[in-house]
């Protein structure tokens, strides 16, 4: 007789537990479980279960059912315990989602989780799960699973060659003149579009997060943020070539990036003469340095807007987004900055046939006195799923409008950059 045939012959084992914030906001859930596991299944909140599974009392329970919703979302870190925790004592998860993004469910899944089963939840449908799991051979005792956000930071490196032939990369920069402007959607794009942009000898490109406190490129990519970033922007003095490659990541070994810090960092944190450090680095390194900045301008900006070879500044058809390039164009110009580098992105942009927005494009540009030079059209839905995912629109959905404006720039910048190499 195996363990699970002696747990479940026991009437007084308690085998599964439901594990949420108010088991009364699932009481769907009730029903099943009370169905399909008779008396011999318990409730308990998130802290709670951390305690529990310590106590003798656990070593009989099978699985738990963690039931979240939308309102979770704000706490995904006792969620992720919790999962790690059940995984280190063989218990199997089953997620229970109401109303979760899918994003949340796939940092879980990653985590340890065994199975999904949305809310409310399909008729017999907790009853085959549970039966197919008791019929799986029972695994052996399981090492902890670490969480990827501390993982060291030797895992997935980037080997750079110190003494390389300098390759002088290109710079290009992206910054959102008002939230929402799709500036990282543009920039992770755009990179993963420059690292592809050739079946043979593609460019090397380099993915800079400089948002310190809410950047997400590691979210578009599905990368974890390490704390070896920190540790390379806090002292860059000793940066070398080995110490840089090591913050870095590889995603679909095509593409480097160098994610924001894991923790909220003060924008002022670091000096122009530690960004311009970055970059350098990054430029002599890599064909093309694609930098994703933050909404706000910091003393910091004015580095990367002269080191950058173009500079894009996403906008969008609404009055904040006109009211913000005017107000940067008189900081630039106040400060005599080169502003005539900026190269406006309007994202959303009407549709061909639309005439009446095409016009109020126009007008709009006329009266800020500035050109708008990319228009990207609005990508919908699989514009948000692929960030979800973790996925580039290249992979995701390739035949979206906004990827192939995007990659139709990128094609432009990778032939631009060619033409002025066989020039020299």
């Amino acid at each position: 007789m195996t363990s699970s045939e002696t747990k479940i012959s026991d009437p007084n084992a308690i085998l599964a537990c439901t594990v949420c914030r108010d088991v009364q906001n699932f009481d769907l859930l009730i029903v099943d479980m009370e169905e399909v596991m008779g008396e011999q299944w318990g409730d308990l909140g998130f802290e709670d279960v951390l305690q529990f599974f310590e106590q003798p009392e656990a070593d009989t329970l099978e699985f738990i059912a963690l039931a979240i919703d939308d309102l979770d979302e704000d706490g995904p870190e006792i969620l992720k315990k919790i999962v790690i925790a059940a995984k280190e004592k063989g218990i199997k998860t089953l997620l229970i989602a109401e109303d979760v993004t899918p994003s949340l469910l796939h940092q879980l899944l990653r985590m340890g989780a065994d199975e999904f089963i949305p809310y409310p939840p399909p008729s017999g449908e907790l009853l085959q799960v549970v039966e197919t799991m008791r019929a799986e051979p029972e695994e052996p005792a399981r090492l902890p699973v670490p969480d990827p956000a501390t993982q060291p930071a030797e895992a997935g490196t980037v080997s750079l060659n110190a003494s390389a032939p300098r390759r002088h990369g290109v710079i290009i920069a992206a910054h959102g003149l008002a939230g929402g402007t799709g500036t990282t959607t543009l920039a992770v794009n755009l990179a993963w579009e420059l690292a592809t942009v050739t079946k043979e000898k593609s460019p090397s490109v380099c993915l800079l997060d400089f948002d310190l406190q809410f950047g997400s490129t590691s979210t578009f990519l599905d990368l974890p943020r390490r704390d070896a970033v920190f540790e390379l922007l806090s002292d860059t003095d000793s940066m070398d070539s080995e110490s840089f490659g090591q913050a870095l990541q590889k995603f679909e070994d095509k593409l480097s990036v160098l994610t924001s810090p894991p923790d909220m960092l003060p924008l002022d944190l670091i000096s122009s003469e530690d960004i311009e450090r970055v970059l350098e680095m990054a430029s002599h390194h890599f064909d093309f340095v694609v930098v994703d900045m933050p909404n706000t301008v910091v003393q910091w900006t004015e580095t990367v807007l002269n080191k950058a070879h173009v500079y894009f500044a996403t906008l969008e058809i609404d009055m904040r987004s006109a009211q913000n390039a005017m107000r940067m164009k008189r900081a630039l110009q106040a400060e005599d900055l080169p502003f005539d580098k900026l190269r406006y992105v309007l994202n959303r942009a009407p549709k061909f046939t639309d005439l009446s927005g095409k016009s109020r494009v126009k007008r709009m540009a006329e009266s800020l006195g500035i050109s708008i030079d990319v228009m990207l059209p609005d990508g919908g839905r699989p514009v948000m799923q692929a960030s979800d995912h973790g996925q580039p629109l290249g992979l995701l959905a390739s035949k979206n409008p906004l990827r192939k404006e995007i990659a139709k720039l990128a094609k432009s910048i990778f032939e631009l950059d060619e033409d002025n190499i066989q020039a020299a």
